[in-house]
């Protein structure tokens, strides 16, 4: 009986120091722009995110990278799935679909959450224009350059000129989120929208966002049990 509660003892020492260290895991984001040229246009966007395992969790990314490696000709690929670490992902878990970095033609490099393609080609008068369409002006490219608009999904969800001109007003470089007007609780960009959601129908985020909520949940109702004290679930902002 007494070798029972010390292994008990000494398990229970190691689950606490497990819990206990902090794994350094690299910023990818500013692994992808070291590894950029200095002077290249590019924008980085949250294309899915992940979290694996039941009692250590472990927390990724997949970007997708716009990026002129020739001037003016902007390509787009999807990068694999990175680690990142709690604190990263609890910062964007709100933005899915989202563009979080960005490197302009006058080489500012831009931090501030904001929708896709509004900080190098949304209002580049290089790529488009704004044009009336039943009483409101919206963003059009130009027709060598339509291919941007599937990029951005603007044939479902069309940019209005009062949304590029709040972001680029109020929130453009201040480090502020931006995710366009709310509707019944829902803004118009970002993890929860009608465009992440219709947009990324088999994203991993979407297929096992509530299995990681309910194995959180269950984990934390024994806990409560076990110890008579309520607790609450480390991934507490996931649900948001």
């Amino acid at each position: 009986m007494k070798l029972n509660k010390l292994f008990g003892l000494l398990l229970l020492l190691l689950v606490v120091s497990s819990c206990g260290e902090k794994k350094y895991v690299k910023n990818r984001m500013d692994v992808l722009v070291r590894d950029m040229p200095s002077d290249r246009v590019f924008s980085i966007l949250l294309n899915d995110m992940d979290v694996s395992g039941t009692f250590f969790h472990e927390y990724h990314h997949q970007y997708k990278i716009i990026e002129e490696k020739t001037p003016g000709k902007p390509e787009e690929y999807t990068t694999a799935w990175f680690e990142v670490d709690k604190n990263t992902f609890n910062q964007h878990v709100n933005d899915m679909g989202m563009e979080l970095m960005s490197r302009g033609e006058d080489g500012k490099l831009v931090k501030s959450v904001g929708p896709p393609g509004y900080n190098n080609y949304v209002g580049n008068e290089k790529y488009g224009h704004w044009e009336n369409r039943g009483g409101h002006s919206f963003w059009a490219f130009y027709g060598q350059y339509a291919f941007m608009s599937s990029m951005f999904h603007m044939m479902a969800y069309p940019v209005r000129r009062s949304y590029y001109n709040d972001y680029r007003r109020s929130y453009y470089g201040t480090g502020r989120s931006y995710y366009g007007p709310s509707t019944n609780g829902r803004t118009y960009y970002g993890t929860n929208s009608n465009y992440t959601s219709s947009t990324r129908p088999n994203s991993n985020w979407s297929r096992n966002r509530s299995s990681f909520k309910n194995r959180v949940s269950g984990r934390t109702s024994r806990s409560s049990s076990r110890y008579g004290s309520s607790s609450r679930s480390r991934g507490g902002g996931f649900g948001k």
